[in-house]
């Protein structure tokens, strides 16, 4: 292995904390420099993810790649051991554009607050701490990522956000570190129960699929992590923080909490309960599938009575994650495919549609669709329709991108793996198809209620300045990749295959 594919991860998960620092040495005053250095030590990274992009062995490698593993806490047995797999490779990439092009937003629109280059430090550590939790292979190193990125983002919501941010930043801080707390308190047991003593996580799950957990320790032991991962993602009834949250955090928080925080969680099921807990995983999936059917369902009906459009597009994220976890749930090859295809895709859509209802607040100052009054297509025509064409993304109608996710995701349902409830899962498909005719009506009925009609009267002397050079420069990427994944899904699917196939092997998948 040369230097290169040891240094490359470590390199791109690093570089934007050390921007980090540099940012936070800067005199006061020097704002605009700050700015660009979160550009440019985000772009960094991304041209390192880019390079590995290139590196990368597409269908002949199975195993972790780039990698580095050397002893890091002796004492604990702790290594610092970094890789990328397919699963991980399509979520590092994501987090690394998403990152780049919030920097590239801030360039020219910066929430309120304190301190700009107090706000660029944070979100550059945030990045740090998103990438790394999706290529790190030792349970402890994993929590210490998973964790970096929860102060950030609570001073985030808290001193940028909107008006009720306190609470929201609260209670933001107070979920995640409870379900933390259990998480952490998983992992150790991981580590004691295991034989012998491990914290990496291809150690374990090689120990794990051999039997090596008895099932009520793993019972136990699943119960504990499901707590961490499913108020991340989150699951319902974890998931009342992320509606305050989103509506108060600035656009930037939004984006980065929508497009790349949830997907933490998805990914800590894929990778550490599912793959390291399979005996377990498989008595837990029934509870994980009903409470991914409800969560589809409510989250639909709960959009149909919003009024505030951020507000909205927050509760539509707990639907499509619902589909993550349902596909998770099937233990199956096809399942776990669609799950990460789902977390990609909804990344890309949901990251983008917050960007959008960021620029029509700053336009507007309101959310509320009532006082929006529709004309939006008329008043900025290129808002408009990226907006429109958006949110029909999101649609899951074929061959959008939120289709081959979600109805794959129902695919693996009707056929889930061995020992799984046929009955169970097919009944929850069939909640989860309803979940999608729901989600078309809400997002059709909110095109209708902000693009169309005339423009109300009240905003005929307001000054609506269509989309500005640095949004269509921050978002089209985000419109390419959306394009991209619709019209080829091979994009995605030929990263995830073999892993995911390697992965659900342990668990008969």
């Amino acid at each position: 292995m040369s230097g290169w594919d040891q240094a490359a991860l470590s390199i791109a998960v690093f570089l934007p904390a050390l921007g980090a620092i540099v940012v936070g040495f800067l005199p006061r005053g020097r704002d605009a420099l700050a700015r660009w250095l979160g550009v440019a030590f985000t772009g960094g990274a991304l041209l390192v993810g880019i390079a590995m992009l290139f590196g990368f062995h597409y269908g002949a490698h199975v195993g972790l790649q780039f990698e580095i593993n050397v002893n890091w806490i002796t004492a604990i047995g702790a290594h610092y051991h970094l890789g990328v797999d397919g699963i991980s490779l399509p979520l590092f990439e994501l987090t690394l554009l998403l990152s780049f092009l919030c920097a590239v937003y801030t360039t020219k629109i910066m929430p309120s607050g304190p301190s700009v280059k107090a706000f660029v430090a944070l979100v550059l550590l945030l990045e740090t701490g998103m990438a790394g939790t999706f290529v790190a292979f030792d349970l402890i190193l994993f929590i210490a990522f998973w964790e970096m990125v929860l102060i950030p983002m609570y001073f985030v919501i808290g001193l940028w956000g909107s008006g009720n941010r306190e609470y929201a930043a609260t209670k933001f801080l107070l979920y995640t570190l409870v379900g933390s707390l259990f998480m952490l308190l998983g992992f150790l047991g991981m580590f004691f129960f295991s034989h012998p003593h491990s914290f990496e996580i291809p150690v374990l799950q090689k120990f794990g699929a051999a039997g090596g957990f008895s099932h009520g320790v793993g019972l136990l032991l699943f119960g504990a992590v499901f707590l961490g991962f499913a108020v991340k993602v989150p699951m319902w009834p974890f998931h009342t923080w992320l509606p305050d949250a989103h509506t108060e955090a600035p656009t930037v928080g939004s984006v980065l909490l929508a497009g790349i925080l949830l997907k933490m969680g998805g990914y800590g099921f894929i990778r550490i309960a599912f793959g390291i807990l399979p005996d377990a995983a498989r008595s837990w999936a029934p509870v994980l599938a009903v409470l991914a059917g409800i969560a589809i369902v409510y989250a639909s009906l709960a959009c149909l009575a919003q009024r505030d459009l951020k507000r909205l597009i927050a509760f539509s994220s707990v639907g499509h994650m619902g589909f993550v976890i349902l596909g998770i749930a099937t233990m199956t090859t096809v399942g776990v495919n669609a799950a990460v295809f789902v977390m990609v895709a909804h990344g890309i859509i949901t990251g983008l549609l917050f960007f959008e209802v960021g620029s029509i607040y700053d336009r507007y100052h309101t959310r509320d669709i009532g006082e929006l009054g529709g004309g939006l297509a008329k008043a900025m025509p290129h808002l408009g329709w990226v907006f429109a064409a958006t949110c029909i993304a999101s649609l899951g109608l074929p061959p959008l991108p939120g289709f081959w996710g979600e109805v794959l995701s129902m695919f693996s349902a009707f056929h889930p793996g061995p020992g799984l409830s046929v009955a169970l899962f097919r009944t929850v498909m069939v909640f989860a198809g309803i979940g999608t005719i729901l989600t078309s009506g809400y997002l059709l009925w909110t095109i209708q209620r902000v693009d169309y009609g005339l423009l109300p009267d009240r905003w005929r002397d307001t000054r609506l300045r269509d989309m500005l050079p640095v949004e269509w420069v921050s978002w089209g990427p985000l419109l390419a990749g959306m394009l991209a994944v619709a019209v080829w899904p091979a994009i995605v699917f030929g990263i995830t295959n073999d892993a995911v196939s390697a992965l659900t092997r342990l668990f008969g998948g």
